[in-house]
């Protein structure tokens, strides 16, 4: 079983955090990352949790839309930068099914870290803008099965 961890595109700047926007970079970074996922048939989630902020809603939504899925979305508190990860650990520790979730740096490279290795800090991994990182547990444990960047894909 896998789960797909996403952090969201660039966003535009403004006073407002929370209803901060996707930037025309950001739609083409979903539109680079969509590309390469839907090419590879790589990206299995069923559902995609998403923070309360726009830009992590949106990226979700662009992203399933490039990658022409029916999925369920749904906003999950415990994803915002300063959560702390491991209460979403314990609830991804109990999915049965494969879940992307779309969030923030750095609770997405500490809640990574520490599925991984049982602790949050110091990060093992680096997630750029609209990155997607694939964890699959195996064996009772979690392992990075592979993580792609829109910089990577040019």
């Amino acid at each position: 079983m896998e789960i797909y961890l996403i952090r969201h595109a660039h966003a535009v700047e403004g006073k407002d955090d929370a209803a901060r926007p996707l930037s025309k970079r950001g739609k083409a970074q979903i539109r680079a990352v969509g590309r390469f996922l839907k090419g590879a048939g790589i990206l299995g989630a069923e559902e995609f949790w998403h923070s309360p902020l726009v830009r992590s809603r949106d990226t979700a939504k662009l992203l399933v839309r490039r990658l022409k899925k029916r999925v369920r979305f749904s906003e999950v508190k415990g994803l915002l930068h300063d959560d702390n990860p491991s209460i979403l650990a314990r609830r991804l520790g109990k999915t049965r099914k494969p879940v992307a979730v779309v969030g923030h740096e750095p609770h997405l490279t500490a809640l990574a870290s520490l599925m991984v290795s049982g602790k949050p800090k110091p990060p093992l991994f680096e997630l750029k803008k609209c990155g997607v990182m694939a964890l699959a547990r195996t064996e009772g444990r979690w392992v990075l099965r592979w993580q792609v960047s829109p910089e990577v894909l040019g």
